[in-house]
């Protein structure tokens, strides 16, 4: 059973409260959800809509298609029509039209609910009703929703829901949703994921200038600052937000900012200042469709290049791509690890798709447990900051202890003193550098999804492994021999290992969301393959699944 319900209407008419509403209903009666959202880049008005994917097994990916589209006005009826499936159905707020269910929800909520403004909530309860699931868990979404305006509201919005179910009664049976299963009753987003493992892992300083998509996860920091002990600052602009985390990180507290590409592009100065007096800075890079503003709401993987070699100068640097909100979760906490143990830049990259993506997710630790800094606690009396080592890790110790902690954005020597001899330069160049055989030692190996035996193999890195992944289940249900191989570590890479898993295979397909395929270009760089198809989409939306099936078809 796989169900895919569609809330459409402008903005401003309440589509993202609907869809939260509804993801979360079904969500706390274990039933298996997957939500995404497209928006426009404008206040009010334009085409919006949410998708709830609901099914009796987990779920990876959006669909393309609607089984139910819930229209809030004309514009979204004529613009998504002919995106339901034969057998769908369509709920239209306003008068009959041919082949409709029409409800006026509106004036449905002005006359139950004494406002307009409870239109959605009248289409929720609708929903609810046509699928055959439990009222009271929309109800309890609801009282919890809208709690804190008092008791009138509460009731007025569940009479509003319940006049919703009433009105689609003749429909009802027409669309069977799933049953209950197994699947966990939390929900979570990938941005809140992102926030919540910052949280728990103990950053303590997170600044950033907001810019969508990654906006969501310094709104998150910031609603749970107090619980966790945070101080959240809005900087002026993006060359604060970085220069502040360094000054941060070098008094030895975690520290991380939030950006997007434009924003990115202001940070790599401080990037490279990171890189060279060896901080543990964390940047999470929610990418959206470039150049310049682009399309600020819409979806991209175009940064990836970017991300590996901002920067002027040569340093060490890890970067991440989770796939799922569990990955992100996961991921988030590991970056920080790694960029402690290291002393190294870190960059997690998202995406509009996966920042909002909402799913079931099982396992998101909320008690804290902060991370090693890896500071030494008793400083030795002759204490150098870039002390030379094998590893090229040196200890680190914070200002103000009884350590003299020196730094200087100039080469310096290991006391952290500026230098302009050579041989200094090389040495400490060198030691920088060694960094790298430790990162490669702790690089995270792709995820293979599929028969070992298959002959096509899907290369997917950050967002796209959802679709991948149940594409090869599409293609190898219809006969085809398909797995995926995911990157959530896409920088540095094992190309031994790449080798290892790739060889022999027939046909092997870069599947991302840029023109020029990003990552396929990183692996012929680093020599970890050689032919490799492209699979892109670049028009600001995500891949679905039965697309990369179908496009990529013999």
């Amino acid at each position: 059973m796989d169900l895919n319900i569609r809330i459409a209407g402008a903005a401003g008419q309440g589509v993202e409260t609907t869809g939260d509403l509804l993801v979360e209903t079904f969500a706390g009666q274990a039933v298996h959800c997957f939500s995404t959202q497209t928006y426009m880049s404008r206040i009010r008005g334009g085409l919006n809509w949410y998708d709830i994917r609901i099914a009796d097994r987990e779920l990876f990916s959006g669909r393309g298609k609607a089984d139910l589209l819930v229209a809030l006005n004309e514009d979204t009826l004529n613009w998504l029509r002919a995106d339901v499936n034969d057998g769908g159905l369509v709920l239209f707020n306003g008068a009959d039209n041919d082949g409709v269910v029409a409800i006026e929800f509106e004036s449905v909520a002005k006359e139950v609910g004494g406002s307009a403004i409870m239109a959605n909530t009248v289409a929720a309860g609708a929903v609810v009703a046509l699928l055959g699931h439990d009222f009271t868990g929309l109800e309890s979404g609801l009282r919890e929703r809208f709690g804190r305006k008092g008791d009138e509201v509460v009731d007025a919005n569940i009479a509003c829901a319940r006049k919703g179910a009433e009105l689609v009664a003749d429909h009802v049976g027409k669309l069977t949703g799933p049953e209950s299963s197994d699947a966990p009753t939390a929900i979570c987003s990938g941005n809140e994921a992102i926030g919540l493992a910052a949280a728990t892992a103990g950053v303590k300083f997170v600044t950033s200038y907001p810019m969508t998509p990654s906006t969501g996860v310094i709104t998150f920091l910031a609603n749970v600052a107090d619980r966790y002990g945070i101080v959240v600052e809005q900087a002026e602009d993006e060359i604060a937000a970085v220069n502040m985390i360094c000054g941060a990180t070098y008094a030895g507290v975690p520290a991380m900012t939030t950006t997007s590409g434009g924003g990115f592009a202001l940070m790599v100065e401080g990037l490279a200042l990171a890189g060279m007096l060896e901080l543990p800075i964390y940047i999470f890079l929610g990418q959206r469709p470039g150049p310049a503003t682009g399309l600020p709401t819409r979806t991209a993987q175009q940064d990836l290049l970017f991300a590996v070699h901002a920067g002027h100068g040569e340093f060490p640097r890890a970067v991440f791509a989770p796939g799922t909100p569990q990955q992100c979760y996961d991921l988030t906490r590991h970056a920080l690890e790694i960029a402690h143990e290291y002393q190294t830049p870190v960059i997690l990259m998202s995406d509009q798709f996966l920042a909002d993506v909402r799913k079931n997710c099982r396992g998101l630790d909320t008690s804290y447990r902060p991370i090693d800094r890896h500071i030494v606690q008793e400083p030795p009396e002759d204490y150098l900051r870039y002390t030379v080592t094998e590893s090229g890790v040196s200890p680190r110790a914070i200002p103000g202890s009884k350590a003299l902690v020196v730094v200087d954005s100039d080469e310096h020597a290991e006391d952290g003193h500026i230098t302009d001899h050579l041989e200094v330069r090389v040495r400490l160049q060198d030691k920088r550098m060694r960094k790298l055989q430790g990162l490669l030692s702790d690089v995270l190996p792709p995820d293979w999804y599929g028969p070992t035996e298959a002959e096509h193999v899907l290369i997917a890195w950050g967002s796209t492994y959802g679709p991948c992944r149940e594409a090869v289940d599409l293609i190898n249900a219809s006969g085809g021999s398909a797995a995926m191989l995911h990157f959530s570590q896409v920088w540095p890479l094992n190309v031994d290992g790449i080798r290892r898993m790739l060889g022999g295979r027939k046909r092997i397909t870069a599947v991302e969301c840029n023109q020029t395929g990003q990552f396929a270009s990183l692996l012929r760089m680093v020599g970890a393959v050689s032919e490799c198809e492209l699979l892109t989409r670049y028009d600001g939306m995500p891949f679905a699944a039965e697309e990369i099936a179908r496009r990529i078809a013999p």
